[in-house]
């Protein structure tokens, strides 16, 4: 399957303009958000930008109702009441609030979770490591990722705010061994790059994110992945 891959948003509803066109085209089959929809530089009292961003994720779930949406640090701070870099107080009614709507409109509460796996690709938005499986996954569930994956979905906030967390963890700067490696694709968002690259068992594609002065980090490439071969194709 060809899947196309929505990176990190951070305030950015064009990136659902862009997305949508791209699937009406024929692009992809459909679509897997890396969400950290809310929050960007300087934009904590830019609720019109919070309302807007969030009524077009809102929207796109209708557009493209088979889309995967993969929760980020940014979007489970404001559920959990975890404040962090970008954080806004003044936003937090507006980002709940319109979380539970794009939730609560989803065919099934499956198309909403830490980590989904399409054939032969986990897409998750910060990355999946052998390690935080051993830690947190029962022995016997540990080789069969489709058990693996159920139970992380499963785990608590307590657990999914550690640093080495699926939304936490960032395998472009850290060594440890990600789940499967060799056998699984993960397809991962959360740190920004400047261009989308394959490093090892590893697609990274947060190339919309921008820095303090408001400056594109990345190329801003759309990108598809096909689940079976793991390989991956620029729009």
């Amino acid at each position: 399957m060809k899947i196309l891959v929505i990176p990190d948003v951070h305030l950015k509803p064009e990136l659902f303009d862009l997305a949508s066109a791209r699937l009406k085209e024929g692009a992809a089959q459909k679509a897997v958000c890396l969400m950290d929809i809310p929050d960007d530089w300087g934009q904590e009292f830019n609720i019109s930008l919070y309302e807007k961003t969030l009524d077009r994720a809102v929207s796109f779930s209708k557009e493209h109702p088979d889309t995967l949406w993969c929760w980020g640090n940014h979007d489970t701070s404001y559920l959990w009441q975890m404040p962090e870099t970008g954080y806004s107080k003044f936003a937090q009614f507006t980002v709940t609030y319109k979380l539970d709507r794009l939730k609560s409109g989803l065919p099934s509460l499956d198309h909403i979770a830490f980590v989904h796996r399409v054939d032969n690709v986990l897409f998750v938005h910060g990355g999946l490591t052998e390690q935080f499986v051993n830690d947190h996954v029962d022995k016997d569930k540990r080789t069969d990722a489709d058990r693996v994956i159920r139970a992380v979905n499963k785990l608590p906030p307590e657990v999914m705010w550690e640093d080495g967390s699926p939304i936490w963890h960032r395998p472009q700067y850290e060594s440890a061994p990600m789940y499967k490696e060799g056998t699984l694709t993960q397809v991962v968002g959360h740190t920004p790059v400047r261009e989308v690259s394959k490093k090892g068992s590893v697609i990274s594609c947060d190339v919309f994110s921008t820095d303090r002065a408001g400056n594109n980090i990345g190329n801003c490439r759309l990108t598809v992945v096909d689940t079976v071969t793991g390989e991956f194709t620029l729009l």
